[in-house]
Protein backbone atom coordinates (compact mmCIF):
# COMPACT_ATOMS: atom_id res chain seq x y z
CA UNK A 1 0.00 0.00 0.00
CA UNK A 2 2.97 2.41 0.86
CA UNK A 3 4.61 0.95 -2.14
CA UNK A 4 1.63 2.06 -4.17
CA UNK A 5 1.45 5.38 -2.73
CA UNK A 6 4.77 6.52 -3.06
CA UNK A 7 4.87 5.37 -6.92
CA UNK A 8 1.83 7.74 -7.45
CA UNK A 9 3.44 10.24 -5.77
CA UNK A 10 6.76 10.51 -8.15
CA UNK A 11 4.18 10.07 -10.62
CA UNK A 12 2.49 13.15 -9.58
CA UNK A 13 5.80 14.80 -9.11
CA UNK A 14 6.53 13.89 -12.68
CA UNK A 15 3.99 15.71 -14.13
CA UNK A 16 4.42 18.90 -11.79
CA UNK A 17 8.07 18.90 -13.64
CA UNK A 18 6.66 18.42 -17.11
CA UNK A 19 3.91 20.91 -16.53
CA UNK A 20 7.36 23.24 -15.62
CA UNK A 21 8.95 22.65 -18.58
CA UNK A 22 6.05 23.32 -20.73
CA UNK A 23 5.17 26.49 -19.38
CA UNK A 24 8.53 27.62 -20.33
CA UNK A 25 7.15 27.80 -23.57
CA UNK A 26 3.48 28.36 -23.18
CA UNK A 27 3.20 30.58 -20.54
CA UNK A 28 6.21 33.63 -22.23
CA UNK A 29 7.07 35.57 -19.26
CA UNK A 30 7.95 39.74 -19.52
CA UNK A 31 10.64 40.40 -22.00
CA UNK A 32 10.52 44.21 -21.71
CA UNK A 33 14.33 45.42 -20.58
CA UNK A 34 13.31 45.83 -17.24
CA UNK A 35 11.52 42.80 -16.50
CA UNK A 36 13.12 39.79 -14.17
CA UNK A 37 14.96 37.10 -15.60
CA UNK A 38 12.57 34.31 -15.66
CA UNK A 39 14.52 30.91 -15.02
CA UNK A 40 15.29 28.39 -18.19
CA UNK A 41 15.42 31.45 -20.72
CA UNK A 42 17.68 32.97 -22.14
CA UNK A 43 19.19 37.16 -22.07
CA UNK A 44 18.76 39.11 -25.05
CA UNK A 45 21.52 41.32 -26.38
CA UNK A 46 21.12 44.23 -28.95
CA UNK A 47 22.98 44.45 -32.23
CA UNK A 48 24.69 47.59 -32.97
CA UNK A 49 26.10 48.29 -36.42
CA UNK A 50 27.65 51.01 -37.07
CA UNK A 51 28.58 52.58 -39.71
CA UNK A 52 31.98 54.95 -39.90
CA UNK A 53 35.35 55.70 -40.90
CA UNK A 54 38.46 57.31 -39.80
CA UNK A 55 38.00 60.49 -41.63
CA UNK A 56 34.27 61.31 -40.14
CA UNK A 57 34.31 63.75 -38.15
CA UNK A 58 30.59 63.10 -37.08
CA UNK A 59 31.45 59.24 -36.45
CA UNK A 60 32.64 59.93 -32.93
CA UNK A 61 29.29 60.75 -32.17
CA UNK A 62 28.04 56.98 -32.65
CA UNK A 63 31.27 55.99 -31.10
CA UNK A 64 30.64 57.54 -28.08
CA UNK A 65 27.10 56.51 -27.56
CA UNK A 66 27.66 53.08 -28.37
CA UNK A 67 30.84 52.79 -25.07
CA UNK A 68 27.43 54.59 -23.21
CA UNK A 69 25.58 52.27 -24.18
CA UNK A 70 27.64 49.32 -23.13
CA UNK A 71 28.55 50.99 -19.83
CA UNK A 72 24.33 51.07 -18.82
CA UNK A 73 24.04 47.60 -20.04
CA UNK A 74 26.20 44.38 -20.45
CA UNK A 75 23.46 43.24 -23.55
CA UNK A 76 25.39 45.44 -25.84
CA UNK A 77 26.91 44.06 -29.29
CA UNK A 78 28.72 46.07 -31.43
CA UNK A 79 30.44 46.08 -34.92
CA UNK A 80 32.26 49.02 -36.49
CA UNK A 81 31.96 48.64 -40.53
CA UNK A 82 34.30 51.06 -42.14
CA UNK A 83 33.70 52.62 -45.40
CA UNK A 84 35.45 54.81 -47.89
CA UNK A 85 39.30 56.15 -47.70
CA UNK A 86 39.49 54.21 -44.54
CA UNK A 87 42.69 51.90 -43.26
CA UNK A 88 39.98 49.61 -42.24
CA UNK A 89 37.51 50.30 -45.13
CA UNK A 90 35.49 47.28 -45.64
CA UNK A 91 35.35 46.20 -49.28
CA UNK A 92 32.65 43.88 -49.37
CA UNK A 93 29.84 46.31 -47.59
CA UNK A 94 27.62 46.34 -51.12
CA UNK A 95 25.03 43.17 -50.34
CA UNK A 96 24.54 44.34 -46.56
CA UNK A 97 24.47 48.16 -48.54
CA UNK A 98 21.70 47.10 -50.81
CA UNK A 99 19.50 45.45 -47.94
CA UNK A 100 19.88 48.02 -45.39
CA UNK A 101 20.13 50.83 -47.78
CA UNK A 102 18.10 49.97 -50.82
CA UNK A 103 18.26 52.80 -53.59
CA UNK A 104 21.24 54.46 -51.99
CA UNK A 105 24.65 54.49 -54.24
CA UNK A 106 27.48 56.04 -50.99
CA UNK A 107 26.83 56.14 -47.54
CA UNK A 108 26.94 59.59 -45.96
CA UNK A 109 28.37 58.76 -42.53
CA UNK A 110 27.60 58.40 -39.62
CA UNK A 111 24.87 55.86 -39.77
CA UNK A 112 24.26 53.14 -37.32
CA UNK A 113 21.57 50.34 -37.03
CA UNK A 114 19.74 48.33 -33.94
CA UNK A 115 19.22 44.80 -34.96
CA UNK A 116 20.11 45.47 -38.64
CA UNK A 117 17.21 47.34 -39.25
CA UNK A 118 16.15 49.82 -36.95
CA UNK A 119 17.25 53.57 -37.15
CA UNK A 120 19.23 54.73 -33.79
CA UNK A 121 17.28 57.93 -33.63
CA UNK A 122 19.66 60.75 -33.46
CA UNK A 123 21.50 62.11 -31.96
CA UNK A 124 22.49 58.79 -30.58
CA UNK A 125 24.25 59.80 -27.57
CA UNK A 126 20.93 61.53 -26.04
CA UNK A 127 19.24 57.92 -27.13
CA UNK A 128 21.03 55.23 -25.10
CA UNK A 129 17.81 53.87 -23.88
CA UNK A 130 16.61 53.08 -27.11
CA UNK A 131 18.69 50.58 -27.68
CA UNK A 132 18.56 49.37 -24.09
CA UNK A 133 14.89 48.76 -24.63
CA UNK A 134 15.93 46.51 -27.07
CA UNK A 135 17.27 43.89 -24.85
CA UNK A 136 15.85 41.66 -22.32
CA UNK A 137 16.41 38.65 -19.94
CA UNK A 138 13.51 36.68 -21.35
CA UNK A 139 14.33 34.93 -24.87
CA UNK A 140 13.81 31.45 -26.67
CA UNK A 141 16.50 32.20 -28.56
CA UNK A 142 20.08 31.62 -27.29
CA UNK A 143 23.14 31.72 -28.92
CA UNK A 144 27.15 30.78 -27.71
CA UNK A 145 30.27 30.04 -29.59
CA UNK A 146 33.73 28.36 -28.50
CA UNK A 147 37.18 29.09 -30.37
CA UNK A 148 40.97 28.43 -31.09
CA UNK A 149 43.06 30.47 -32.73
CA UNK A 150 46.32 28.87 -33.03
CA UNK A 151 49.16 29.25 -35.42
CA UNK A 152 47.73 30.89 -38.04
CA UNK A 153 43.99 29.15 -37.92
CA UNK A 154 40.86 30.01 -36.68
CA UNK A 155 38.26 27.32 -35.65
CA UNK A 156 34.95 28.71 -34.50
CA UNK A 157 32.31 26.91 -33.51
CA UNK A 158 28.46 28.69 -33.28
CA UNK A 159 25.31 27.28 -31.13
CA UNK A 160 22.03 28.40 -31.23
CA UNK A 161 19.19 26.88 -28.91
CA UNK A 162 15.66 26.97 -29.71
CA UNK A 163 13.02 27.15 -26.96
CA UNK A 164 9.99 27.27 -29.05
CA UNK A 165 9.40 26.34 -33.00
CA UNK A 166 11.33 28.95 -35.00
CA UNK A 167 11.13 29.09 -39.11
CA UNK A 168 12.99 31.48 -41.66
CA UNK A 169 15.75 32.42 -40.04
CA UNK A 170 19.22 33.10 -40.74
CA UNK A 171 23.04 32.96 -39.11
CA UNK A 172 25.30 36.02 -39.46
CA UNK A 173 28.81 35.64 -38.41
CA UNK A 174 31.07 38.35 -38.07
CA UNK A 175 34.94 38.05 -37.37
CA UNK A 176 35.97 41.35 -35.75
CA UNK A 177 39.51 42.81 -34.99
CA UNK A 178 40.19 45.20 -31.69
CA UNK A 179 42.83 47.67 -30.42
CA UNK A 180 43.28 49.49 -33.79
CA UNK A 181 45.56 52.34 -33.22
CA UNK A 182 44.30 55.36 -36.02
CA UNK A 183 43.64 59.11 -36.36
CA UNK A 184 40.09 59.74 -35.93
CA UNK A 185 38.81 62.86 -37.22
CA UNK A 186 36.66 64.62 -34.84
CA UNK A 187 33.92 67.57 -35.48
CA UNK A 188 32.78 67.25 -31.97
CA UNK A 189 33.97 70.06 -29.56
CA UNK A 190 32.19 68.59 -26.37
CA UNK A 191 33.56 64.69 -27.16
CA UNK A 192 37.14 63.28 -26.72
CA UNK A 193 38.38 66.76 -25.69
CA UNK A 194 37.43 68.57 -28.20
CA UNK A 195 40.21 67.51 -30.72
CA UNK A 196 39.99 68.02 -34.33
CA UNK A 197 42.05 65.15 -34.76
CA UNK A 198 42.58 62.15 -32.26
CA UNK A 199 45.34 61.13 -32.07
CA UNK A 200 46.05 56.85 -31.99
CA UNK A 201 42.37 56.72 -31.57
CA UNK A 202 41.49 53.08 -30.61
CA UNK A 203 39.15 51.78 -32.70
CA UNK A 204 37.09 48.49 -31.77
CA UNK A 205 34.81 45.67 -32.77
CA UNK A 206 36.23 46.63 -36.81
CA UNK A 207 34.75 44.21 -38.65
CA UNK A 208 37.43 42.46 -41.28
CA UNK A 209 35.36 39.41 -42.80
CA UNK A 210 32.21 37.83 -42.77
CA UNK A 211 32.44 33.74 -42.23
CA UNK A 212 28.96 33.29 -43.53
CA UNK A 213 27.10 35.47 -46.35
CA UNK A 214 27.09 39.34 -44.94
CA UNK A 215 23.18 39.15 -45.09
CA UNK A 216 22.92 35.96 -43.77
CA UNK A 217 22.88 32.31 -44.35
CA UNK A 218 19.38 29.86 -43.52
CA UNK A 219 19.27 28.03 -40.41
CA UNK A 220 17.62 25.02 -40.55
CA UNK A 221 16.20 22.72 -38.30
CA UNK A 222 15.58 25.22 -35.87
CA UNK A 223 12.44 23.39 -33.64
CA UNK A 224 11.57 23.52 -30.04
CA UNK A 225 14.03 22.33 -27.53
CA UNK A 226 16.96 21.69 -31.06
CA UNK A 227 20.64 23.03 -30.85
CA UNK A 228 22.16 23.77 -34.18
CA UNK A 229 25.77 23.75 -34.37
CA UNK A 230 27.11 25.59 -37.17
CA UNK A 231 31.64 24.79 -37.58
CA UNK A 232 33.76 27.40 -39.44
CA UNK A 233 37.53 26.53 -40.21
CA UNK A 234 39.60 29.06 -41.81
CA UNK A 235 43.47 30.72 -42.09
CA UNK A 236 43.72 34.62 -40.15
CA UNK A 237 43.00 36.43 -42.80
CA UNK A 238 45.69 38.54 -44.52
CA UNK A 239 44.07 42.08 -43.43
CA UNK A 240 43.98 41.01 -40.14
CA UNK A 241 47.02 43.33 -37.79
CA UNK A 242 47.49 41.09 -34.65
CA UNK A 243 45.59 37.48 -34.20
CA UNK A 244 45.68 38.11 -30.85
CA UNK A 245 42.90 40.75 -30.95
CA UNK A 246 40.38 38.84 -33.09
CA UNK A 247 36.73 38.73 -31.77
CA UNK A 248 33.53 37.11 -32.97
CA UNK A 249 30.42 38.12 -33.19
CA UNK A 250 26.97 35.85 -34.31
CA UNK A 251 23.90 37.22 -34.86
CA UNK A 252 20.28 35.56 -35.86
CA UNK A 253 17.72 37.18 -38.39
CA UNK A 254 14.24 36.26 -39.30
CA UNK A 255 12.08 36.61 -42.48
CA UNK A 256 12.36 40.24 -42.71
CA UNK A 257 16.51 40.65 -41.28
CA UNK A 258 15.77 41.58 -38.28
CA UNK A 259 18.38 40.85 -35.67
CA UNK A 260 16.54 38.79 -32.66
CA UNK A 261 19.43 37.82 -30.50
CA UNK A 262 23.15 38.43 -30.56
CA UNK A 263 26.03 37.68 -29.05
CA UNK A 264 29.91 38.45 -28.82
CA UNK A 265 33.07 36.71 -28.21
CA UNK A 266 37.04 36.71 -27.57
CA UNK A 267 39.28 34.99 -29.21
CA UNK A 268 39.82 30.92 -27.51
CA UNK A 269 36.96 31.80 -25.43
CA UNK A 270 34.50 28.77 -24.50
CA UNK A 271 30.90 30.16 -23.85
CA UNK A 272 28.18 28.79 -22.01
CA UNK A 273 24.63 29.90 -23.32
CA UNK A 274 23.08 32.92 -21.49
CA UNK A 275 20.84 31.02 -19.82
CA UNK A 276 19.33 31.99 -16.63
CA UNK A 277 19.88 29.60 -13.70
Amino acid sequence: MKLWALSLLSASVLSVISCQKTEIIEIKPDTTSLAPPVSGYFQKNVLIEDYTGTWCGNCTRVAWAIEETKDASNNVVSVAIHNGNDPYHYAEIEPLKNLVFPGVNSLALPLSRLNRKTVWTFPETSNIQQAIDLTSNNTTLGLAMSSTVANGQIDLEVRTRFLEDYSNLKLVVYLLEDHLLYNQRNYITELYGGLPVIPNFEHNHVLRASLTNIVGEPLEGTNRNATVIRNFSIPVPGNIANANNISFVAFVTDANNAALNARASVANEDQNFQENP
